[in-house]
């Protein structure tokens, strides 16, 4: 079966407060077992509660890939930089449950999180990627993101050295168009 089988009753939608234990298991796998994160320590519930409200009370897309009421993953999008001119750039973070990777829940997740990002307004999506994790280099690359650039040996996790690998994909009208406002 391909993997646009495996997701055809996998739904995509916003995440709520009451997601933050399913969400904060995912995320606390990721950091211990891998170097997408650069965490060492998970976070909490009541702080993964506190991050899904921040991001969507900016009008931002925190999605969940849920199937039978069972989260397999979710993603989301922060401000890339905190000046006011990087204001139509985003960067994703994505996590996908270890029982389901490589299963066609992260491709979908990240195309619906371009497609809002674009609503939101966003110009450019970013992914910074811990550890240059292959199969986050893979899924991204598998979206349109490109290369931007790579730092080396800029974390230290689990005794080794590690890099960053940039990535970067236009969304909508990218820099083709004026947008309608300028960074204030």
């Amino acid at each position: 079966m391909d993997n646009a089988g495996q997701t055809a009753d996998v739904m995509i939608r916003m995440a709520q407060g009451s997601d933050a234990d399913a969400i904060a298991q995912i995320y606390a796998y990721h950091v211990l077992n891998g170097t997408a994160s650069f965490d060492i320590v998970p976070r909490s519930s009541a702080e993964t509660e506190q991050k899904i409200a921040d991001i969507l009370s900016k009008g931002w897309p925190f999605l969940i890939a849920e199937r039978d009421n069972r989260i397999l993953g979710y993603a989301y999008v922060t401000a890339f930089r905190d000046r006011p001119a990087y204001g139509f750039t985003c960067e994703d973070s994505i996590y996908v449950d270890p029982d389901f990777m490589g299963q066609g829940v992260g491709v979908k997740l990240l195309r619906a999180l371009m497609v809002q990002a674009t609503q939101c307004g966003f110009r450019q999506m970013v992914a910074v990627i811990g550890g240059a994790e292959p199969a986050s280099v893979k899924l991204h690359s598998k979206l349109g993101f490109t290369q931007s650039g790579r730092m080396r040996s800029v974390g230290r996790k689990f005794g080794r050295w590690l890099d960053s690998v940039y990535m970067q994909a236009e969304l909508g009208d990218a820099d083709r168009a004026v947008p309608a406002r300028e960074p204030a």
